[in-house]
């Protein structure tokens, strides 16, 4: 197959566009979905959730900070008002092993979850199937 002058210049010309734009302009992702870490990830922390009724919150301790989600009992209802996790902490699923946690204790107690935290609530979106008895 023979090319001519034109094909050939076209070809010049393709190669010079993508030079001109690889590498691509937005660096790639580097998060955890990807697979492509620039840093070490911090490690989970093991740590047991309490239940402090006196404040009316979920806590989990640990590295002298505490993550909490603060809630409210009322009969037959328990209402997710807001996640708290230090910023040292971050990373660690502590946010989401709190929220795990009050839904359990929600249905383990058989009341009604009504959810007004948004971290909470896009744990849910996530995580469709623990939404059952649930507002």
């Amino acid at each position: 197959m023979n090319m001519d002058n034109s094909d050939l210049h076209q070809d010049e010309q393709l190669d010079e566009a993508l030079e001109e734009t690889f590498p691509a302009s937005d660096p790639p992702a580097n998060t955890v979905e990807t697979g492509i870490v620039t840093h070490d990830l911090p490690s989970p922390l093991p740590g047991e959730v309490v239940d402090n009724l006196e404040r009316a919150r979920f806590e989990i301790s640990a590295e002298g900070g505490t993550a909490f989600l603060v809630y409210r009992r009322e009969p037959g209802s328990l209402t997710l008002v807001h996640t708290e996790v230090p910023e040292d902490l971050r990373g660690r699923h502590l946010g989401t092993a709190l929220v795990e946690h009050a839904l359990e204790i929600s249905r383990s107690e058989g009341r009604r979850t009504i959810v007004e935290c948004p971290f909470a609530r896009a744990y849910l979106r996530k995580h469709p199937a623990t939404q059952s008895g649930r507002e």
